[in-house]
């Protein structure tokens, strides 16, 4: 993964190095910043670069800077735009990873609401090294954060310091990462992405009870297994115990795409390998996403314009 040549500033292209806040600003002190990953996938056929879903990611990003109560929202079109001159001035030709950070720059008190700046960055981005073999996680003993602690549906940069607890002390103890429970105990979701898990030839994931970020993959998830796959997708409650009796399971997010689990707290889910239904929905995002398949134009935005 190596780091881009231009980042956005507040709405100007500047070389990577010279994209600084001050160190005394809101979001140093506070963590008081939200964000945005996406994802854009070449599509060599198209000679054309598609952005994934960027309406919808650009207003849960807005979502979240109401949510915190920021002085200023950005429209969706300025955002579009800086993400799009972002890309061009990179020259991404390859499929890549976004990061968008709204974030507040004051040196004032706690309670500052602005300025608001705005940093956007890019990186290019193969395949996860987990797409094949799957993972192995655990289950962790930090709680995900409750909804009347910290907005779960907002992806604050200080939620992360959850999910970096779990995911740390996973790593530490020999998994490959974590899944995370509610403060009642039941399923919530993963470090950085969601969980669905496949019993009886049906998709069943946490609701939005459960404490998750209300994922954009795991909406395109559950949309395709309905419509295209013709798979009952069960959003509801899940125990822990339930994954044990799982078939198969597997994580989703723009970041880690889709990734079968193999085994939780080193029991094997299903036979212990990836299996059919999380090969299916592997397979049909992965088209999806790089415009291989026609299906929902409007979720693939072109970079380059005239392709």
């Amino acid at each position: 993964m190596s780091t881009c040549d231009f980042m956005c500033l507040n709405g100007d292209i500047v070389p990577y190095g010279e994209a600084k806040i001050h160190a005394f600003s809101a979001v140093v002190k506070y963590g008081l910043g939200v964000f945005e990953g996406l994802r854009a996938y070449w599509n060599a056929e198209h000679q054309q670069l598609y952005i994934f879903r960027l309406s919808e990611h650009l207003e849960r990003l807005r979502y979240g800077m109401k949510v915190m109560r920021y002085e200023r929202i950005f429209d969706a079109p300025f955002l579009g735009d800086c993400l799009l001159r972002t890309l061009r001035a990179n020259a991404i030709r390859e499929n890549a990873h976004i990061r968008m950070i709204a974030y507040i720059d004051g040196d004032d008190e706690l309670t500052v609401t602005g300025p608001v700046g705005l940093v956007i960055g890019v990186v290019k981005r193969g395949p996860g090294k987990f797409l094949q073999s799957g993972v192995r996680v655990a289950v962790s003993s930090w709680q995900r954060i409750a909804d009347n602690a910290l907005p779960p549906r907002v992806k604050s940069t200080a939620n992360y310091v959850n999910n970096r607890a779990a995911e740390l002390t996973a790593r530490l103890d020999g998994y490959d990462g974590a899944l995370m429970l509610s403060a009642d105990g039941k399923l919530s979701e993963g470090t950085g992405a969601c969980v669905f898990l496949v019993r009886g030839g049906q998709l069943i994931t946490p609701d939005g009870a459960s404490d998750i970020l209300e994922s954009i993959t795991r909406d395109t998830v559950i949309q395709a297994a309905r419509t295209v796959h013709g798979l009952v997708v069960q959003e509801r409650r899940v125990d822990r115990t339930e994954l044990l009796a799982a078939e198969e399971a597997f994580l989703c997010g723009s970041g880690q795409e889709v990734v079968p689990i193999v085994a939780v707290d080193r029991i094997a889910v299903g036979d212990g390998q990836p299996g059919p239904v999380t090969r299916l929905i592997q397979d049909h995002y992965f088209r999806l996403v790089g415009g291989e398949i026609a299906d929902h134009p409007a979720w693939r935005t072109p970079v380059w314009p005239g392709q």
